[in-house]
């Protein structure tokens, strides 16, 4: 009984320590990322049907769109996103809002 008292022990003491050593590779959550973009996306077409965003307009931000997807598709390619390749996404899509939000009520184009 000492035997697998010990037996126990080990084991525990294996799975202690693989968990501690994986994480520093733990799987960073993008879905809030993804979410975000999708809203980001609405928000551009919504600017074009409602004729808030010329067509140009939708264009420049669409690409901002697709540089964000890039860097998400190269943060995610070595099987994780690091807290500093996450804080890069999250920065950009705040720099996206900023610029849907301005050309979409900018105040001399709510003049029509």
């Amino acid at each position: 009984m000492h035997t697998a008292l010990k037996t126990l022990i080990a084991a525990a003491a294996t799975v202690a320590s693989i968990a501690a050593s994986a994480q520093p590779f733990a799987r960073i959550d993008t879905s809030a990322i993804d979410t975000r973009q999708a809203r980001q996306e609405q928000r551009i077409q919504a600017g074009v049907t409602h004729g808030d965003l010329t067509r140009r307009e939708a264009r420049t931000l669409e690409q901002g769109q697709r540089d964000i997807s890039r860097y998400e598709a190269r943060a995610k390619a070595d099987g994780r996103v690091t807290p500093n390749e996450m804080r890069q996404l999250v920065a950009m899509l705040d720099r996206a809002d900023e610029q849907i939000r301005a050309l979409r009520h900018e105040p001399e184009r709510r003049a029509h």
